[in-house]
């Protein structure tokens, strides 16, 4: 019998050490991304300096095909910065895994419905995800300097995978907490969390290539 016990003790002590490593490690990252995209977001038109291009980041369509109102958020910050003259162009990047499925056509007819010059528009129909349509920013569209719109609780890692292919990037943030239904902000802390882990592993450790990289398309 002592000795199942100490057993136990041993099997829990080691349970106990794994998720401290791991919660150590998920900090840690998160230490990182934080610390490589600071400064990074300016919520005044007036302070954001000139570049390019902005970088909008897809996020999502609702049953009907509209984008939903934090990617809707996010388009109307690009048109924002495209009129204010802070931008050149607007770079949507999104998910077009399925025909069902095509958030490039949807933020394209949001934009042009606000009247947004169709020349002023360029659009990425492999960003899966951040990692790739960081990577494919810089690789695929030449970029090199650009202001990123999405959320703020987003931002740092949007930042972080931009500057880490070269980008100098910085950030024009939308809103983030209360505006979006079933977005809490314990639930997308503890999402961005890992996300952020996962982008430091993807950036440093297995230096993926994206899912797709094609030719190369200079803005």
């Amino acid at each position: 019998m002592n000795r199942y016990r100490n057993q136990l003790r041993i099997v829990a002590g080691a349970c106990v050490a794994g998720v401290a490593l791991l919660a150590a490690f998920v900090l840690i990252c998160n230490a990182v991304v934080l610390h490589a995209a600071a400064p990074y977001e300016f919520e005044d038109l007036t302070h954001v300096a000139a570049r390019p291009v902005a970088i909008v980041f897809g996020a999502g369509l609702n049953p009907d095909g509209t984008p939903t109102p934090m990617l809707a958020d996010r388009i109307d910050g690009g048109i924002e910065l495209l009129r204010a003259g802070r931008v050149g162009k607007l770079l949507f990047t999104g998910d077009n895994g399925t025909v069902e499925h095509n958030e490039l056509a949807s933020m394209l007819n949001y934009a042009l419905g606000r009247d947004v010059p169709r020349a002023a528009i360029v659009l990425d129909y492999a960003g899966f995800d951040t990692y790739d349509s960081c990577y494919r920013a810089a690789a695929i569209f030449g970029v090199r300097s650009a202001v990123l719109v999405t959320q703020t609780f987003h931002m740092a890692r949007a930042i972080y995978l931009c500057r880490h292919r070269g980008i100098d990037a910085i950030g024009y943030p939308r809103a983030d907490w209360g505006r979006y239904a079933g977005h809490t902000m314990f639930s997308q802390t503890l999402r961005e969390m890992i996300s952020r882990t996962k982008a430091v592993i993807e950036a440093t450790i297995t230096r993926r290539p994206p899912k797709f990289l094609g030719p190369r398309e200079p803005i």
